[in-house]
């Protein structure tokens, strides 16, 4: 295993340090327990919306804390979920009188923490609440969940109840804009190669040179079908398949178009396999509106991609296209 660290149990504390050195404009971390903060927070009058996870999916979700999308990210050890004190002390750190959401993912040990963090903030009179994304449309239940698992539409929740929020919407239209996103959004994944934890040594699975993973998660954990690997036609072919007769989506509908590296991918092959989305999308006349494409929520070094579809509306759009002042999205500012 070869990796640019110094010793696994430091990974994510120096990775942290890092990020703040070079964000101190957009965001700080404070220590033990280690919580990323819009550098501004709290911002009076406005929602504190909250998410977080297991580290090694950067920029998923530091990367996201700033003006018009996240006021803290928690980050746990690598996919491992942060710890309820931590989430509380986000909490405590961006929340007043407008209250907090709480973004969760839906895997087992996330959602747990973060509920019992929203207890502790409750029985502190804090307003807060939390809504589960599960869009991952390959598996109902996993080695992780119960249900399906929470992925790439992550990113797109939380820049849209974050602009939501930024814009001053009291907590229940924020709340309800994140159960509307949640509703109308769906992604799948596949791997060509497995992802390494630092403090393993070894790949999370074993892929033979000539295989891919169809339907994996952002862990590592297996997919739901293991084939012979596929041209990128036929690869995203099937991607757009499972995703469309899902939610489902149809002639007419506009929808925003996230292409995903999980971590290994270049960019050369996201853009070829994006335009084939695109185009294999616009032969169902479905209109893709909005497109977001590069590594925003990733499996460390893992080679591979998702793609994910959300439905839009005049209201979603206008809050998809709301100024953003993240260190992984910018625009409007």
């Amino acid at each position: 295993m070869k990796k640019i660290i110094n010793d696994p149990k430091t990974v994510v504390a120096e990775s942290l340090r890092g990020l703040a050195v070079a964000h101190a404009d957009v965001l700080r971390v404070e220590d033990d327990p280690a919580i990323v903060v819009r550098v501004d927070a709290p911002v009076a009058g406005k929602v504190a919306v909250i998410s977080g996870g297991g580290s090694g999916h950067e920029p998923l979700h530091g990367g996201f804390v700033g003006q018009g999308m996240l006021a803290a990210a928690v980050p746990g050890a690598v996919f491992t979920s942060p710890t309820p004190d931590a989430v509380e002390a986000a909490v405590k750190a961006t929340t007043g009188d407008a209250g907090a959401l709480l973004i969760v993912k839906n895997y087992t040990g996330d959602v747990l923490n973060f509920e019992t963090a929203a207890e502790l903030a409750a029985a502190e009179g804090l307003d807060v609440r939390s809504v589960v994304i599960d869009d991952d449309v390959a598996v109902k239940d996993s080695t992780y969940t119960a249900g399906r698992r929470g992925v790439g539409g992550t990113v797109l929740l939380e820049k849209i109840t974050g602009a939501a929020a930024e814009r001053g919407e009291p907590l229940d239209v924020v709340e309800a804009l994140a159960r509307k996103v949640i509703g109308q959004v769906r992604s799948i994944g596949v791997a060509l190669t497995a992802p390494t934890v630092p403090h393993a040594g070894e790949p999370s699975f074993d892929l033979a040179d000539d295989e891919i993973e169809f339907g994996i998660g952002i862990h590592g954990e297996p997919g739901i079908e293991r084939t012979p690997a596929l041209s990128a036609d036929e690869l995203v072919a099937r991607m757009v398949e499972a995703l469309v007769t899902d939610l489902p989506f149809g002639d007419g509908d506009k929808v925003l178009l996230f292409t995903n590296s999980m971590g290994g991918t270049p960019l050369v092959e996201l853009y070829l396999a994006h335009g084939i989305a695109e185009r294999l999308l616009a032969e169902r006349g479905i209109v893709v509106e909005r497109r977001l494409v590069g590594p925003y929520i990733t499996s460390l070094e893992m080679q591979g991609m998702s793609l994910t579809l959300l439905k839009l509306d005049d209201e979603l759009t206008e809050l998809w296209d709301a100024p953003v002042n993240t260190p992984a999205l910018r625009w409007g500012v």
